[in-house]
């Protein structure tokens, strides 16, 4: 999966010498996480949807009316905004983003091609991501084993034993958060099932007496995609 296809495409841009109060206006209205600052169709800078509502919190705490008419009136997105932010390329791929994501702290890049901004990858559209993947938006049951050793062909019997059980399987996730080499080499982890079937039940037992202990249940009812 690559940014260019899950990204926000022809995100709002202010120029640096729009108002901070304008911007916090626009984040708010337009239900944004993050605005790209451009001059000259060039990047300049970022200002979030979050650091807007500290800087406005931190004025209103002030009671001060000076502070506050500064704040208004005269304060621009230049004085305030994320310089040289960390950017994407349409190319890259949803997994460069996130381990991006979290070895820098941020939640927003601009995505660039030919040093123009093309869109914005944000929390909601990662949140978008992951609901897509997990099946918000479908009925479907999804069961987590514990952690077994992903030796050759162990996901291959997982499979077979929920098909074997009536299941029609959609996905199979192997989670990586916790998991651990053995010592012969093979990842230990649990992995994540998610599957339509009439008895579950029958499922689970399955997976267990092949011994694949099932350390959670749940299922997903179906809700309105956004």
């Amino acid at each position: 999966m690559i940014v260019r296809n899950w990204m926000q495409t022809s995100p709002m841009t202010i120029p640096s010498d729009t108002l901070v109060s304008e911007a916090k206006r626009l984040l708010s209205d337009e239900n944004l996480h993050a605005l790209c600052v451009v001059d000259n169709g060039q990047l300049r800078g970022l200002v979030t949807r979050a650091n807007m509502l500290r800087l406005g919190h931190f004025v209103l705490r002030t009671q001060n009316s000076d502070e506050f008419n500064f704040f208004v009136n005269c304060l621009k997105v230049r004085d305030v905004m994320v310089r040289n932010p960390a950017t994407l390329q349409g190319d890259d791929t949803l997994e460069y983003c996130l381990q991006k994501g979290q070895e820098l702290g941020i939640a927003q890049f601009p995505v660039m091609e030919d040093e123009q901004v093309v869109g914005i990858l944000s929390a909601k559209e990662i949140f978008h991501l992951a609901a897509h993947l997990l099946g918000a938006w479908e009925r479907r049951t999804g069961v987590t084993l514990a952690p077994v050793k992903l030796g050759p062909g162990v996901l291959g019997k997982i499979a077979d034993v929920v098909e074997g059980a009536g299941a029609v399987l959609q996905a199979i996730y192997p989670h990586r958060h916790h998991d651990k080499e053995t010592h012969d080499g093979y990842p230990e982890k649990k992995v994540i099932l998610r599957f339509r079937s009439d008895d579950v039940g029958a499922v689970v037992a399955a997976l267990e007496t092949a011994g694949f202990p099932v350390s959670e249940i749940g299922t997903q009812k179906p809700t309105q995609s956004a």
